[in-house]
């Protein structure tokens, strides 16, 4: 499942003034990184579960958010547990994660989510997460066809992931379906279709990506370019026409339904990273060239010993390339005179001649301080962004 913040682009930069960002951080992201198996095309940091391990990663998840309390102000608007598999958590550990992370750090007051394998849910665990708090359950459908569910490697089929779509929608959660496209011999009509008709109010659909290291990898499959593109133009045809909007590359929601956590990351705000392999954008001190800093954690191993990963300073040229590099996956794009605000730059002055260059070629569009990827340029974005890197 797609939950862990992408990795951030590198840029040399300096600064120009003391930018007003808020210092308060008021998202957070919770590494769990069980699952009750590994898929093929997962390079996420996940792992089966042994013996100790749990207790070992709740004792120090304990430790890491009284850590993190301690050194920056918190007032959550949003929490996300992602993996891994949170819902593999038993009922009881679950409990005892939500507990640590409400007596340190507080919980979130407009949106928390759980991310959630069909095979995990019941009716009872339905009504027990929602007790917990959690408002939302992000769950790794990826198809309704088990031709498609048994080649990617999932243990549940068609049958189940219905069944745990209506069980979490009959409890009160507002739903969010994964979905994988461009697998060889996927029904896509149909599972988009047959997504919709289940009731979930968002829809992320991401394309089947071959990462080095994985299974897949390993056994040599591959994925054209062409079934790419098919796939992405088809599932916003269809979607579309079923009253979703694409607000951002990957994801679809019915109006009001956006996943208000994912949207602190593609808007650049801070937040927490907590747990094993958990990446964190962190306020700093609002002095020289430094504006935040951003830091990935050890995987379990390591994390359980309190290794921490090493902070990077980001500079403004790093933080206005990171936020278009996020901003321009969303389709309202950034504001350039608020990114240049919070980063201390001139930015359309700055990038004046990667803007042009790229607005002449289609792949943005600039409406006064808006700008925006085309249709085109969200296809070619890593070329888009490539350009501000080098300019």
């Amino acid at each position: 499942m797609r939950s862990v913040p992408p990795a951030f682009p590198a840029a040399a930069g300096a600064g120009v003034q003391e930018p007003a960002l808020d210092p308060v951080v008021r998202h957070l992201y919770v590494h769990v990184p069980f699952c009750p198996s590994i898929c093929p095309y997962c390079d996420f940091h996940v792992l089966t579960r042994r013996a100790g391990q749990v207790e070992a990663y709740l004792a120090q998840l304990e430790h890491e958010a009284a850590e993190l309390a301690s050194r920056y102000e918190v007032e959550l608007d949003t929490v996300y547990l992602g993996g891994g598999t949170p819902s593999f958590l038993r009922d009881a550990e679950l409990g005892a994660l939500v507990d640590s992370v409400r007596r340190h750090l507080g919980w979130g007051r407009a949106e928390n989510t759980l991310e959630v394998n069909p095979g995990t849910v019941s009716p009872a665990r339905a009504a027990l997460w929602r007790d917990l708090g959690f408002d939302r359950a992000s769950v790794g459908v990826q198809s309704l066809n088990d031709a498609t569910l048994k080649f990617l490697g999932r243990q549940h089929n068609a049958a189940g992931a219905r069944e745990a779509v209506g069980t979490l929608i009959g409890a009160g959660l507002r739903v969010s379906g994964d979905l994988i496209t461009a697998v060889p011999g996927q029904p896509l009509d149909a599972d988009i279709h047959g997504l919709v008709e289940l009731g979930v109010d968002h829809i992320s659909a991401y394309t089947l990506t071959i990462e080095p290291g994985t299974e897949f990898a390993r056994r040599g499959v591959t994925v054209h370019e062409d079934d790419e593109r098919a796939g992405f133009e088809r599932t916003e045809e269809l979607l579309t026409a079923h009253g979703f909007a694409r607000y951002e590359i990957s994801n679809y929601a019915r109006p009001g339904q956006e996943s208000r956590h994912n949207l602190a990351y593609w808007q650049g705000r801070t937040y927490l990273g907590l747990g094993p392999g958990a990446a964190g954008h962190y306020p700093v001190a609002q002095g020289g060239a430094e504006l935040t800093s951003r830091r990935t954690n050890p995987h379990l191993h390591g994390w359980l010993t309190g290794a921490r990963g090493e902070a990077e300073p980001v500079g403004p040229e790093d933080y206005v390339t990171d936020a278009l590099f996020m901003g321009l996956r969303l389709r309202r794009g950034v504001d350039l005179t608020d990114l240049s605000r919070r980063s201390g730059l001139n930015v359309p002055e700055r990038y004046a001649g990667a803007i042009a260059a790229n607005v002449q070629r289609g792949l943005l569009e600039l409406d006064g301080s808006q700008l925006r990827a085309t249709p085109q340029g969200w296809w070619l974005l890593n070329r888009v962004v490539t350009e501000f890197l080098e300019g």
